[in-house]
């Protein structure tokens, strides 16, 4: 059965509160590296990127850099990813189209970012809202995980039915610090087997509901 509106915007706020702090736990220093982060954390773990991303980023800081270099020299930095060959064909194609399309500068809508290699929505949407403080909501493994486990969405939603269900719930200026905190309690708490969320019975406190 899955939770009412109130009922899920509970189950959410009590994740928010228990990492009120989450961060962005990929390392970068502008949009350009938020953008080429992300796209290496698909399939991977981002302590993974983080290091592999000092040696790419100091080897091509820029897209113009990038754009010169050939795959198989991105892939050395990166050998240790998975897919880093794909991930690696991803890079050159977008660094390439950054400069064609976009002067150098990552774009800010989600069109135009999902119109660049490598980009699907979840990638997008991340770089929305931590790059630019665009609201978006980004689902991601841990999310979607969390999202079924506690009933927010049915069994079989997709990862877009799971965004469009925590947008409606709740109000735009919590989507960026609902995602971060989903992400820490993804991580700590609800895992994939043998989840503890049991242990944080505030989650199902909906007496005052």
């Amino acid at each position: 059965m899955v939770l009412s509106k109130k009922r899920a915007r509970h189950v959410i706020e009590e994740i928010i509160a228990l990492f009120p702090d989450a961060k962005p736990s990929l390392d970068f220093r502008n949009h350009f590296e938020l953008l080429v982060a992300v796209m290496l954390s698909a399939q991977t773990t981002d302590a993974a990127v983080n290091k592999a991303t000092p040696s790419l980023f100091s080897a091509y800081p820029t897209p113009e850099a990038m754009a010169a270099a050939s795959e198989a020299d991105i892939a050395k930095h990166i050998s240790r990813l998975g897919l880093y060959r794909n991930k690696a064909k991803f890079l050159k194609k977008c660094a390439q189209q950054l400069l064609e399309q976009f002067e150098g500068q990552v774009p800010q809508t989600r069109t135009e970012l999902e119109s660049l290699a490598g980009v699907g929505r979840k990638t997008a949407n991340v770089v929305m809202s931590v790059g630019f403080g665009i609201p978006a909501f980004a689902v991601d493994t841990h999310v979607e995980r969390i999202c079924k486990h506690h009933n927010i969405v049915k069994k079989s939603a997709t990862p877009l039915e799971v965004e469009k269900r925590v947008m409606d719930v709740l109000p735009p200026e919590r989507w960026l610090a609902a995602h971060q905190a989903m992400i820490y309690f993804g991580r700590a708490i609800c895992h994939p087997k043998n989840p503890e969320c049991d242990h944080y019975p505030q989650l199902y406190n909906f007496d005052h509901i």
